[in-house]
């Protein structure tokens, strides 16, 4: 006897197949244990209905002011509760989105706003208010001003919102070519450039942290860096895993402690600086609550890491990725933070599949250095109304990340270096990780960078960039580079500094790390003595 088939296999095969959007998780996260404490910044504490009656409020107020799938809509806010719900309802319309840093620059956030063609910009009206009112782009008259309070320019939508009764959460659905959102390079040089984000990549990146991050159940975690940028990424999956976030707007290693002994915090969030403070930091706090603590976003030294693992426990977990392949390209596992491993970034995530290829496109052997290339759901749809550019970094299949690497026999990936960054001294090639390994080992480091500094012998001097503890023997450090990597990657010159130039994500700036030690070196070659010291012809 026929029977009618279920409902489901009438609906069109792109829905039946499609990824949940990050919204649409949102929604389950935050569809049970309504009364349970989900979100606390500063003073302010939210239960997941709470949320959910606020992110509908806003969407309301974001319908009503033409948002529909597609819309460009811009953030410039701090790391506020009203700024993270707005985030979400803009989510909920299918918003376009652009979070904008708040370090940046008058000139780059006037770039950004017109090359994203941003129709909607929401505000922080306290940190942003007057820079707003002040800033000028070439489409400002077409771009609808919305602020989080009042200002004196724009419309106030978190006094708007309250008008709104709450209702069910909502999808509105996915915007134009399935793009969610463009996301701003930071990069030291040029204008930034906008990664074109997807909803596949964005669901592709939860699906990751879910699966192969090491989450304690129901979390406490704790963020203290902008949630415009990696941190914000840690909201979902915690509240996912029926867990709690904690955010204190700005960093303090102290605050930081005190929290962790206050609330029991048991997941954390840090960049490699913020760890080296929470070392150094003076006092005793009781942090053995602290189960899994993710870092990434920049390099991290060895010995310091070593340091925290001592100091802290066998609680971290590092993630490497990029911008255009967000965050997760490759983990090093708690149980993996041994010796032998500190140096490198783990392995790859198996959703992915990741190569160190050659110039030629072809895959280098275990051992060798090659330019880590990746291919899989997370990876961006190139950079915003730049086809030459994606061009180049999306080709053949692959994106280049422009970072070079080695794998080992057991699958774990060491970088040592990006591609531009690399060394060139005498005809051979120098990868400034393997020099900076060595240095961070040595006594009374705080933290080093090592550069190319252009010399007429060498083509490139290999030049240390230095933050000293204490006192620290130049010629010891020398030969102790000498002994364990060879006379090629022993520096030639050696700058002591009060600290290494830094972009504001934490970074090693190394366009201004090459700048100060060129300039460091042409300085000493004129004077008598200085704090600069090397060998030469070695």
């Amino acid at each position: 006897m026929a029977t009618t088939p279920p409902t489901p296999f009438s609906a069109p095969h792109s829905a039946l197949h499609e990824h949940a959007t990050t919204a649409e998780l949102l929604i389950r996260a935050l569809s049970h244990d309504g009364d349970s404490i989900a979100l606390t910044i500063g003073e302010i504490s939210l239960t997941r209905a709470d949320m959910a009656r606020r992110i509908s409020q806003y969407a309301q107020e974001f319908a009503a002011r033409g948002i529909v799938p597609g819309t460009p809509v811009a953030l410039l806010t701090k790391s506020t509760a009203d700024a993270l719900l707005a985030q979400f309802a803009a989510q909920m319309r299918g918003a376009r989105l652009t979070l904008l840093s708040a370090s940046a620059s008058p000139e780059d956030l006037a770039f950004i706003l017109d090359d994203a063609e941003i129709e909607v910009l929401v505000v922080d009206a306290a940190a942003f208010g007057d820079t707003i009112a002040t800033l000028e782009w070439n489409h400002r008259e077409r771009c609808q001003i919305l602020t989080l309070g009042a200002a004196a320019v724009g419309d106030d939508v978190a006094h708007a919102s309250l008008a709104h009764t709450a209702a069910p959460l909502e999808f509105a659905g996915r915007g134009p070519e399935n793009m969610s959102s463009i996301a701003y390079t930071g990069g030291t040089t040029g204008r930034p450039k906008g990664v074109i984000g997807t909803f596949r990549s964005a669901a592709t990146l939860i699906q990751i942290q879910m699966s192969e991050w090491e989450w304690p159940n129901r979390p406490t975690l704790l963020l203290a860096t902008p949630l415009t940028h990696a941190g914000g990424t840690f909201v979902l999956p915690a509240l996912l895993r029926g867990g709690r976030v904690i955010v204190l707007p700005t960093f303090n290693a102290a605050t930081v402690l005190e929290t962790i002994e206050r609330e029991r915090v048991d997941t954390m969030f840090v960049v490699p600086t913020m760890l080296y403070a929470l070392l150094d930091a003076p006092g005793k706090f009781d942090t053995s609550s602290l189960k899994t603590v993710y870092y990434g976003a920049a390099p991290i030294l060895p010995a310091r890491l070593a340091a925290a693992i001592e100091r802290f426990g066998p609680v971290f977990f590092q993630f490497y990725g990029q911008t255009e392949c967000g965050m997760t390209i490759a983990v090093l596992k708690r149980d993996e933070h041994n010796v032998a491993n500190l140096t490198t970034c783990g392995r790859p995530v198996p959703w992915l599949d990741v190569a160190l290829l050659d110039a030629d496109g072809n895959r280098v052997p275990a051992g060798e250095v090659g330019e880590v290339c990746v291919r899989g759901p997370l990876v961006a749809q190139g950079y915003w109304k730049r086809p030459e550019q994606t061009a180049e970094t999306f080709r053949d299949g692959w994106l280049h990340t422009g970072d070079l690497g080695r794998f080992d026999d057991n699958g774990f990936l060491t970088l040592v270096d990006r591609s531009k960054d690399v060394i060139i001294s005498g005809g051979f090639n120098v990868y400034s990780a393997e020099v900076e390994s060595v240095i961070a080992t040595l006594p009374n480091v705080a933290d080093v960078a090592v550069v190319g500094v252009p010399d007429e012998y060498w083509g490139e001097a290999v030049t240390a960039l230095v933050v000293p503890l204490a006192t620290i023997d130049t010629t010891a450090l020398i030969e102790a580079v000498r002994e364990r990597r060879g006379k090629v990657h022993a520096p030639k010159h050696v700058v002591f500094v009060d600290a290494l130039p830094k972009t504001p994500l934490g970074k090693v700036d190394k366009a201004a790390a090459r700048q100060l030690a060129a300039a460091s070196v042409a300085a000493h070659r004129n004077t008598p003595a200085g704090t600069l010291a090397g060998t030469t012809r070695n």
